[in-house]
């Protein structure tokens, strides 16, 4: 795995562990930010061929 494949995937797992605690707070507008962060990255994953678990 290469460096950009390994953060990319950093960042997924991280922008998802943030996303379960914003909900658990009833952070609705960091839930909302979390939600787009992770769209973008799964958009870059796919645009790159870097398959990402589904969650």
């Amino acid at each position: 795995m290469d460096a950009f494949t390994a953060g990319l995937l950093q960042r997924i797992e991280a922008a998802e562990s943030d996303l379960t605690k914003a909900r658990a707070d009833g952070d609705d507008f960091l839930v909302d930010v979390e939600l787009a962060e992770l769209e973008d990255l799964r958009r870059l994953a796919a645009e790159h061929g870097v398959e990402v678990g589904a969650v």
